[in-house]
């Protein structure tokens, strides 16, 4: 079978990494790709925002299967245009990517299907948004309704900060994203990331992972796309995943099917764990990242088959096994992230570092210049390792940070922690 991936970041790094194991695969194509990705699949040049020339060239190139890496893409209906051409797609339609698309959309779907998650309000005028919130506890969460590229959400403390981020999301300082704000209870506990593969009917959990959002070790600044991850996530036992499925996963399924908007692609659930008990902070419609990193590391079956059935609709089908093995990921940034930063910076040891047969080094932000990896984005490298124990996975994957030749870099020392104290 030949296969397009679309994306050019470190989760699009780990899927072609996996995707190129399979006996399955013929040919792997992905747009636009990065210098990573670039050893491991024919990088083509694709307007990704065409689906009509993205569709052409799956004709042309005999693809029989798009697995779609982002959600933007999603959102903007790429799977739809593409199945309308009769081409599989691994993705979600415009219609059930609204579930990340709106954050509304969900927190309506929760209230009807009473799914956990927190108190909320949906406003379209400033004034109502402010009286609103003014009659709630601080904290509180201010988000922009649509996407804002992981930006446009906001922990408010004090009424002064809660009326500005109301007014920067009105005011436009997120686009149309902020055209609709959604105020929301603010959850305390243990977050975890939870992954099920969706066929629109049939849904099959994927390995736990729990990933640090802030830029800082011992979770401190500003919050990022995702400075590091590991699987599995100790909070997330077997009773509580299943209660998971039970309470989220499922419930918003049927909904989805009811409503005439099946979901099918990977469903991602942000959940917030407090006594014992779960929580929807959010839905994203596609895996994360990095956590996309850890789970490859640590699924043992091929992934071309699944992702296959998932779009095909026979995921009943298909039964995964994972490595018992924990796997940890950190990411490395270009210094000033997530604020300025420069690009062209050049990176090198990357084959000393991922020397390790326990270790691979994903790319997410560079680019090739002659015979150099560059910087050419924020989050630039996901290292990720696998390890007897999560103690094991960190060292090796800090072993290889450390072997890594790049001034202009730097990483969170952290990664893993929660985990690591509980194996203490």
């Amino acid at each position: 079978m030949n296969v397009l991936l679309i994306g050019g970041g470190g989760r699009e790094h780990s899927l072609a990494w996996k995707l190129a194991q399979s006996p399955l695969l013929e040919t792997l194509y992905c747009a636009p790709g990065n210098a990573g990705i670039a050893e491991t699949a024919t990088v083509v040049s694709l307007d990704v925002g065409d689906h009509a020339a993205v569709a052409a060239f799956c004709k042309e190139s005999g693809v029989g299967l798009v697995v779609v890496g982002p959600e933007a893409p999603l959102v903007a209906g790429l799977a739809d245009d593409l199945e309308a051409q009769g081409i599989a797609v691994f993705g979600s339609s415009k219609a059930a990517s609204q579930l990340e698309g709106s954050k509304g959309f969900t927190k309506d779907l929760c209230a009807e299907c009473s799914i956990p998650t927190g108190a909320y309000g949906r406003f379209t005028d400033a004034n109502a948004a402010k009286a609103y919130a003014a009659e709630q506890q601080l904290p509180i969460v201010i988000k922009a309704d649509g996407l804002a590229a992981g930006k446009g959400v906001v922990i408010a403390t004090t009424a002064p900060e809660t009326d500005s981020a109301i007014d920067a999301c009105f005011e436009g300082a997120f686009g149309t994203a902020g055209a609709e704000v959604v105020i929301e209870e603010y959850l305390t506990g243990e977050e975890a990331s939870f992954f099920a593969l969706v066929d629109g009917t049939t849904a099959l959990p994927l390995a736990t992972a729990q990933d640090h959002k802030r830029v800082g070790d011992g979770d401190t600044g500003p919050n990022t796309g995702g400075m590091g991850a590991y699987s599995p996530a100790p909070v997330m036992t077997e009773a509580l995943s299943t209660r998971v499925m039970d309470e989220i996963i499922r419930p918003t399924v049927a909904a989805m099917a009811a409503r005439g908007m099946p979901f099918k692609g990977v469903l991602y659930a942000g959940l917030m764990i407090e006594d014992g008990a779960p929580k929807l902070i959010e839905y994203n419609v596609r895996f994360g990242d990095p956590e996309a990193q850890v789970l490859m590391m640590r699924l043992k079956s091929d992934l071309l088959p699944a992702l296959a059935a998932t779009a095909q609709g026979t995921l009943g089908d298909i039964a995964l096994e994972w490595h018992d093995e924990p796997a940890l990921c950190v990411v490395m940034a270009a210094k000033g992230y997530p604020g300025s930063y420069q690009k062209g910076t050049e990176i090198a040891r990357l084959e000393d570092a991922g020397a390790d047969p326990d270790v691979e080094i994903f790319h997410a932000g560079t680019a090739r210049e002659a015979d150099s990896i560059v910087a050419a984005g924020g989050r630039v490298l996901g290292v990720t390792a696998r390890g007897q124990t999560i103690a094991e996975a960190q060292s090796k994957a800090y072993a290889a940070v450390d072997t890594i030749d790049w001034p202009d870099g730097f990483s969170r020392r952290d990664i893993g922690w929660r985990a690591v104290g509980r194996a203490d």
